[in-house]
């Protein structure tokens, strides 16, 4: 498995994550079925693999636990080292993916007076296949009161001829702490993008926090123009989530046109800042998004 020059690592490695294996020659996972129409006119059943992955964090009246992982597909679930009271879980892959036609899920749930962070081993590579059909991966963040989420995974890598939509669903209590960051490679070195859709939606309390869709790469439109892109192939963002989080009044724009760009901003909710950054490379963005995280002046983390 080949990957871009900017990437950690290959795309979802197999379970010791230390970037050194080969992709497997059979994937596991359920396969797609032949739906009825499939089966009543001999059509041949689309391509890829269905796998949903589960993970949920809950307090003992002392610290924070994972008594579920459930791993599946490409994905598998192993505990880290806690940090303090903080569980941490990492996302190791099992095969490459994902590939076109792939149907790919992970729900993470961090109940009340948990801290719970998850991240990834290495980039994720989204790949054409065998089939030119769509890949989808959909991810479920749901906190709980009085917990704390810190969702960090390495960056996606859109190669070329893939198509992958991704969605990030996120329920938040009244009280709860969330920090996500989202970044992306279009394209690995000399190579333009797949297409790549993204949609994040964030809801507190149950009320709609953000709304979010991006697309990027042929068929969407002036993705690369000045309005958007503006000639860089990394872009991302930073979503923080905070009680009592003292936002800056007005948006604070960080880095230059040559180098990327990132602004700060608060949402209607003023408990919420969001930063999104476009840069030449992968290690610039995430520096831009570093530097914008450390202009926040952070609350207390809820007891």
């Amino acid at each position: 498995m080949k990957s871009g020059p900017e990437a950690p690592a290959t795309a979802l490695l197999p379970g010791d994550g230390d970037g050194t294996s080969t992709r497997r020659p059979v994937r596991t996972g359920t396969p797609h079925l032949p739906d009825a129409a499939s089966r009543a006119t001999g059509g041949t059943p689309p391509a890829g693999v269905r796998a949903a992955a589960r993970l949920r964090a809950a307090h003992n009246g002392r610290t924070t636990t994972v008594p579920l992982l459930h791993s599946d597909g490409p994905f598998h679930l192993r505990r880290l080292r806690p940090r303090g009271e903080q569980a941490r879980v990492c996302v190791l892959g099992a095969m490459s993916a994902p590939l076109g036609g792939d149907r790919l899920a992970l729900d993470v749930t961090a109940g009340a007076r948990t801290r719970l962070e998850v991240t990834t081993a290495a980039a994720t590579i989204a790949l054409r296949g065998s089939t030119r059909d769509p890949a989808t991966y959909d991810v479920r963040l749901t906190v709980g009161e009085d917990a704390s989420l810190d969702w960090l995974p390495q960056p996606l890598i859109s190669a070329a001829g893939s198509t992958l939509h991704q969605t990030y669903r996120v329920e938040l209590a009244g009280t709860s702490r969330l920090l996500l960051r989202e970044e992306q490679l279009l394209g690995r070195s000399a190579e333009p993008p797949g297409h790549l859709s993204t949609r994040l939606t964030v809801r507190r309390n149950g009320r709609p926090v953000l709304d979010q869709h991006t697309a990027y790469g042929a068929p969407a439109s002036a993705w690369d123009g000045p309005a958007v892109l503006g000639g860089h192939r990394a872009t991302g963002q930073l979503l923080l989530v905070e009680p009592g989080l003292d936002a800056p009044p007005a948006p604070v724009l960080l880095g230059d046109p040559a180098r990327g760009q990132c602004v700060l901003a608060p949402l209607a909710d003023s408990q919420v800042l969001l930063a999104t950054a476009v840069a030449p490379t992968l290690a610039r963005l995430r520096h831009l998004l570093d530097a914008a995280l450390a202009h926040v002046p952070r609350a207390e983390a809820p007891s």
